[in-house]
């Protein structure tokens, strides 16, 4: 092995180590029995982020625009609460945020695809915590998606 090769592969991380060593993973969402691409497949990170981003937008443009009246440093927490609020209602019922329908994403049950009030309850508390969704499984389900026993899929 180079000195190169040694010294640069913990940059590629411990999966691309045991891939080079011939180590199968598979597709995300393999061992949930959801196809590799298209419609159905498990959402990829930046449709995620992106959908988040335009959620927390809308959010911020209500508590900003309605509530406070003007950027006060209560309006970060308006926001939050405003986040909460829109996505128990939206996931809960439609199965998506606004952002989420604009990139295509949809969030489903794993038992019988409609997510139902209470697990759309613990997964948005857990979103909203931030913590939960920035550990990940290998599927790319964050930790509040496999406590509520969901996944967010490609429409």
């Amino acid at each position: 092995m180079d000195k190169r090769d040694a010294i640069g592969s913990w940059l590629s991380g411990p999966r691309a180590a045991a891939e080079e060593a011939g180590v199968d993973f598979g597709y995300r969402g393999e061992q949930l029995g959801l196809p590799e691409e298209g419609p159905g497949s498990i959402a990829r990170p930046g449709r995620r982020v992106g959908a988040l981003v335009v959620d927390w937008g809308l959010c911020l443009l209500i508590a900003y625009s309605l509530i406070t009246d003007g950027y006060t440093p209560s309006t970060s927490n308006w926001t939050l609460l405003v986040f909460l609020v829109v996505s128990l209602l939206t996931v809960g019922t439609l199965g998506f945020t606004p952002g989420k329908r604009i990139f295509g994403l949809r969030v489903v049950s794993l038992d019988t695809g409609t997510v139902k009030p209470l697990r759309s309850a613990i997964r948005t508390v857990l979103l909203c915590l931030a913590l939960p969704a920035l550990i990940w499984d290998r599927d790319g389900r964050g930790l509040h998606d496999r406590l509520a026993r969901t996944v967010e899929v490609r429409i």
